[in-house]
């Protein structure tokens, strides 16, 4: 599920001191991120960005630490758990809000960027515990979420875990190639997510025919 939320401010636009608050410098952080990588999520370098000094930055947080600690939370509440509400509410028809989910890696620009703020996390949990373990929650996350629509439109437990993986991994591998999704003509992008949904809910009322062998391979 590649996520759609609101880009980070861009940096040139500087806060006031009296502006200057801990989601200001969160912010910052995941630009920086973003378009130079984790080592330069550095107090310094953040301080120049935003035209602050040191001290601010300690006035919000008692260290690096506690900063990267705040873009992940960041990340998982806004691409995970904001946005599973979000769905949620938005439909209560599981075949809708699985359209919904097939069509975010193709929302414009917004999705471009969260999906490069999606790979910059990934590509930092590789090397990092911490941020290694918020990625597999969020992946765990969504998974279950994925799944329970798919259990919700009437596939079997292991057939529906089964749809959400491969659904789950199809979306972000469409990070990949953000920029084919976002310049794709309109009737290509429509009929992509007519293939995917056909191919997703194909077999519907036929989940789980298989033998308990098969199934407990599966668990």
């Amino acid at each position: 599920m590649i996520p759609h939320v609101t880009s980070t401010k861009p940096r040139s636009t500087k806060p006031s001191r009296g502006t200057c608050t801990p989601e200001t410098w969160v912010e910052a952080a995941t630009e920086v991120l973003v378009d130079q990588g984790i080592d330069r999520v550095r107090v310094d370098v953040l301080a120049q960005e935003l035209g602050m000094t040191r001290g601010s930055f300690y006035w919000h947080f008692k260290d690096r630490e506690e900063l990267l600690r705040r873009v992940l939370q960041a990340w998982r509440n806004s691409a995970t758990e904001a946005l599973t509400q979000r769905l949620e509410r938005a439909h209560t028809d599981p075949r809708e809000q699985l359209q919904d989910l097939v069509s975010l890696p193709w929302r414009g620009r917004a999705a471009v960027r969260a999906a490069r703020i999606e790979l910059a996390i990934r590509a930092w949990g590789r090397r990092d515990e911490m941020a290694a373990q918020v990625v597999r929650e969020a992946d765990e996350s969504r998974l279950g979420y994925i799944a329970q629509v798919f259990s919700a439109l009437g596939f079997g437990v292991m057939d529906a875990r089964r749809r959400a993986f491969i659904l789950y991994s199809s979306l972000l591998g469409d990070s990949l190639l953000g920029e084919l999704s976002e310049h794709a003509a309109l009737a290509q992008r429509r009929a992509r997510l007519e293939l995917i949904e056909g191919l997703f809910t194909a077999t519907l009322g036929c989940a789980d025919e298989r033998t308990p062998e098969h199934a407990s391979a599966d668990a």
